[in-house]
């Protein structure tokens, strides 16, 4: 569909994905493999496109968090190896076996019906060990976990392909986090000595990739830095962003001083001035508590959203600038000299810049560039 019919939407730059990925491959030392993170609709950016140009880039692994989105990826005939990062519940294993998938296995009952579903159909299932040294969250309690591997190798038709855990502080305590790595490695060698091979091990979110180099073992999960986006101010790693949310113009009216601007009259005009009314508002994943505090840029120029952000609608005060019905608008991304990111947007309204691209995400229709033209359109 013809992409100036649309008020608002997104652009997902799919070359800037593929320079972000190749960017953080060369951060690795060969043969280290890579998973990305694709869950939560790749963070917003749209799963299945985004997969398959980084099945293009050489990925290794794609990463989710449920059934559901494994069977988005396959339904699409993607066919590499998924890892489902969640957990898989009874009803789930029918899937994972038909489907190829490999569960996160954490508990010895779903280990034990997916082993007795596997011999049934005569399959061997390949699954990978979550240990929990510190997040409190998922996974077995590092201290149960080297009884917990000799329980699940008793299982025929289970292949032990991988183990791994999470960094809860990887961005915020470094003794922290190099603690959990030192509790990894002890559990490897210890397999190792008890003569137990397992050929993946992986640690490394994208903070620990650029910031725990011992973290890398031979596979790592970078998710955040892939879209674009850093976990942590002062890494200087020139990644592209991928996202861009842009809008245009739908109305334009001039206004006295001291004039009261949506609801709550939370902005009232300083002078006789001009208001734009651009069509984004909180039902689209643009957070309410922006209000009065983002700018979005026009003619490369930032304007600060003036009043409370309305469900469909927020007005910005252009002040004397010259305006057209229909002119585009960035919220998010680039627009001649001056950048809005999602990472300044997660800072104003007391986040992260997860939340941002993902709510973002969840509601507007998103059109992917590469080779600096746009070839398809996807809705929510």
């Amino acid at each position: 569909m013809d992409r100036s019919l649309y008020h608002r939407w997104l652009e997902i730059n799919l070359d800037n994905l593929a320079d972000n990925f190749q960017r953080l491959k060369r951060l690795l030392s060969p043969p280290t493999k890579i998973l990305v993170c694709v869950k939560k609709d790749a963070y917003g950016h749209g799963i299945v496109p985004v997969a398959k140009r980084l099945i293009k880039e050489g990925v290794d692994y794609l990463g989710v968090a449920n059934v559901e989105e494994a069977l988005k990826l396959r339904e699409s005939k993607i066919r590499i190896p998924v890892l489902i990062l969640g957990m898989i519940l009874k009803q789930d294993i029918d899937y994972v076996i038909r489907e190829d998938l490999t569960p996160t296995v954490s508990h010895l009952t779903v280990a034990r019906l997916l082993n007795k579903k596997a011999t049934a159909l005569g399959k061997r299932i390949k699954v990978h060990i979550k240990v929990d040294t510190g997040m409190g969250r998922l996974g077995v309690l590092y201290r149960d976990t080297f009884d917990f591997i000799l329980r699940i190798r008793k299982l025929k038709c289970l292949e032990i392909e991988g183990i791994f855990t999470h960094f809860p502080l990887a961005e915020a305590d470094t003794s922290f986090t190099s603690q959990q790595i030192k509790l990894f490695k002890e559990l490897k060698e210890r397999l190792f000595k008890r003569g137990i091979y397992i050929p993946l091990y992986h640690t490394a979110n994208s903070m620990a990739l650029v910031g725990y180099r011992e973290s890398h073992f031979n596979m790592v999960r970078p998710g955040l830095m892939v879209y674009g986006l850093y976990p942590k101010k002062g890494l200087e790693l020139k990644l592209k962003p991928v996202m861009a949310l842009k809008a245009r113009v739908v109305f334009i009216k001039k206004l006295p001083k001291g004039f009261g601007i949506s609801y709550g009259h939370t902005y009232r005009t300083k002078r006789d001035t001009n208001i734009v009314v651009i069509p984004v508002g909180y039902g689209d994943g643009y957070f309410r508590c922006l209000s009065n505090k983002a700018e979005v840029l026009i003619q490369g120029r930032r304007f600060r959203i003036s009043g409370t952000i309305c469900m469909d609608q927020m007005m910005v005060d252009v002040k004397d600038l010259k305006v057209k019905m229909g002119e585009e608008v960035v919220l998010l991304g680039r627009q001649k000299k001056e950048l809005i990111t999602a990472e300044e947007l997660a800072g104003l309204s007391g986040t992260i810049p997860y939340e941002i691209t993902t709510s973002l995400g969840f509601h507007l229709p998103r059109f992917y560039i590469t080779d600096k033209k746009y070839y398809s359109l996807q809705i929510r």
